[in-house]
């Protein structure tokens, strides 16, 4: 999600779940370490609970990086072993430490011993020519030998040669039943699916003999889906009842970033699929596609697209 979970997208997302766990996007460890603090990893009270989900593969600035999350009041910290890009592999890290789990453990001790805070492991099934059934349970263990008990699987191998990072979301085929049977063999370790997941509905389904679910591209094109995720997964009441009540919800937070010099785009680019195939959601993302971009655009623009929305509900039209 690099790219995509910054600060304004998680306070939006807060609006639509109240209880779940958010992530930041995957930041570097030297980005975090020689970076400007405040703009890569400041956060609001609100959006908590919060985990930082960091990327790299040298054990020492990987622990500093995690002291400095700490440091900041974070909630966890994530090791991302599983982004497939070009970007990431060059540097050693995502995906490709699947081929180097002892790394990965070490790691995560640094980790856990500068931090203090939880340290999860978010990873594929394996990579290229690994055999998924051997990979995931060694790598598994390796790591778990390391202290960490809570594994975020995503349920497909990552293919670094030959397949593209978009090509790498829908090949090779999803693997439920080996994540499932990963728990199964693995009781006392925390086993959470991702991939694939297109609703808060699909993902209580597939969490069936699991401990939990990372909803990720779905939770950003489809945000609405956000809104079943208290009622569903944590016995709670939804923070809204509809959509247009939690955008609603969203706007003090939009006036207060306008005055602090934010673009308007920066936050509503987070939010054009809210109304998804709903009533208005046409109207509404061209709406805050064109206006949005546009220097000095203001709550204005989203008022607009705001009424799109109510007016197409009132009649029933532009489902889309």
């Amino acid at each position: 999600m690099m790219d995509w979970t910054d600060r304004h997208c998680r306070m939006f997302h807060r609006t639509l779940t109240h209880r779940g766990l958010l992530y930041t996007e995957m930041l570097t460890a030297d980005a975090v370490i020689h970076g400007v603090r405040d703009r890569l990893l400041g956060f609001s009270p609100q959006e908590k609970p919060l985990a930082l989900q960091l990327g790299g593969c040298d054990p020492g600035r990987l622990g500093q990086a995690a002291r400095i999350g700490a440091e900041l009041g974070y909630d966890e910290v994530n090791l991302n072993v599983g982004c497939p890009s070009d970007r990431v592999q060059a540097g050693r890290f995502g995906a490709c430490l699947m081929r180097e789990p002892q790394l990965v453990a070490d790691c995560a001790v640094q980790m856990r011993a500068r931090s203090g805070l939880p340290v999860t492991v978010k990873h594929r099934l394996g990579v290229d020519d690994q055999n998924p059934y051997e990979t995931l349970f060694a790598f598994v263990d390796t790591v778990a030998e390391a202290g960490v008990d809570t594994f975020i699987v995503h349920a497909r191998k990552a293919i670094l040669k030959g397949l593209s990072p978009r090509e790498n979301r829908t090949a090779p085929p999803l693997d439920y039943a080996l994540v499932r049977k990963l728990k199964q063999h693995r009781p006392d370790l925390t086993i959470i699916l991702n991939g694939g997941l297109q609703s808060a509905e699909h993902a209580l389904h597939e969490m069936s003999g699991l401990d939990g679910v990372m909803l990720g591209r779905a939770a950003y094109q489809t945000p609405a889906t956000l809104l079943e995720v208290d009622r569903l997964f944590y016995d709670g009441e939804n923070p809204h009842a509809e959509p247009i009540d939690a955008l609603e919800a969203y706007l003090p937070y939009v006036a207060g970033q306008l005055e602090q010099g934010v673009g308007l785009h920066a936050m509503t680019r987070h939010i054009l699929g809210l109304f998804h195939a709903r009533p208005g959601g046409r109207a509404f993302r061209r709406i805050l596609s064109q206006g949005a971009p546009r220097r000095g655009a203001g709550l204005e623009v989203l008022q607009e697209a705001l009424v799109a929305v109510r007016r197409a509900n009132a009649a029933g039209l532009d489902a889309a």
